[in-house]
């Protein structure tokens, strides 16, 4: 005779499911405003502004300008010493974020370099944004920095693979290839491949890089950017001397 599932098992089991739909349509509503609104995140860039007054970074310092996979590397300082950096990641970001942001917490303290992370949140589910738009996007920022800091050099980090948005990543993948095309046609433009040294042996996320949710970096994952990141900062802003407009050598990696 079959065993009958007492009713408070079954009304735990219905409220679980309910409230794992509940939570997946509530993110998927969370990132469909993020992604119309250019001014979604004003309340991270004002806590920007304030930090500024109290301790303005200084000119010439390289920017790390992005969504949470920036915000969260806490070592960032000690991993990049000794250039000095500045850590402008705001959870969440999509690149039209960083684009409607830039000239107050980015361009108004002249840094030397900025390094960009973003495209991951533009295409997770639900924000209606493709390849062509991140990419267009990426040109824009580009834009907006070179048309105030003619000389600035912009790293941009490759999407990275995440557990989490694994069925996204043919299109993430194919935004890291044209945007690395693109990268190729300006000395002051970089592409730095954080994404490959993510996946395992089986060609998939490592599990081992990524805290719980599947999508942000642990202390093994931050470490394993520092070892591609660093190298070539280090290689393009203290081994280089600074290019000068007459000069259109790109700096060796």
């Amino acid at each position: 005779m079959a065993r009958k599932i007492p009713l408070i098992l079954l009304a735990v089991l219905a409220a679980l499911v309910l409230a794992g739909l509940g939570l997946r349509w509530g993110m998927l509503r969370y990132q469909e405003k993020a992604a119309s609104d250019p001014a979604f995140f004003e309340s991270a860039i004002r806590a920007f502004e304030e930090a500024d007054r109290r301790q303005p970074p200084a000119p010439g310092s390289v920017v790390f300008f992005g969504s949470s996979s920036i915000r969260f590397w806490d070592s960032l300082e000690a991993d990049m010493a000794p250039l000095p950096v500045v850590n402008r990641g705001f959870g969440g970001a999509h690149l039209s974020h960083l684009i409607h942001n830039v000239d107050r917490v980015v361009l108004r303290h002249a840094p030397r370099a900025v390094v960009v992370y973003a495209g991951d949140n533009d295409l997770a589910a639900g924000t209606g944004k493709d390849v062509d738009r991140v990419v267009g996007d990426f040109q824009r920022l580009v834009r907006r920095i070179h048309d105030r800091l003619s000389e600035a050099e912009i790293f941009f980090l490759s999407i990275k693979p995440s557990r989490l948005r694994w069925d996204r990543w043919p299109e993430m993948s194919r935004a890291n290839r044209e945007i690395e095309i693109l990268t190729r046609s300006d000395p002051r433009l970089h592409f730095i491949d954080v994404a490959r040294p993510l996946l395992g042996t089986d060609g998939r996320p490592r599990a081992d890089a990524f805290v719980f949710d599947g999508l942000h970096l642990n202390d093994r994952g931050y470490a394993i950017w520092t070892a591609v990141v660093a190298p070539v900062l280090r290689s393009a802003l203290l081994e280089t001397a600074p290019r000068s407009p007459s000069s259109p050598e790109k700096p060796t990696r």
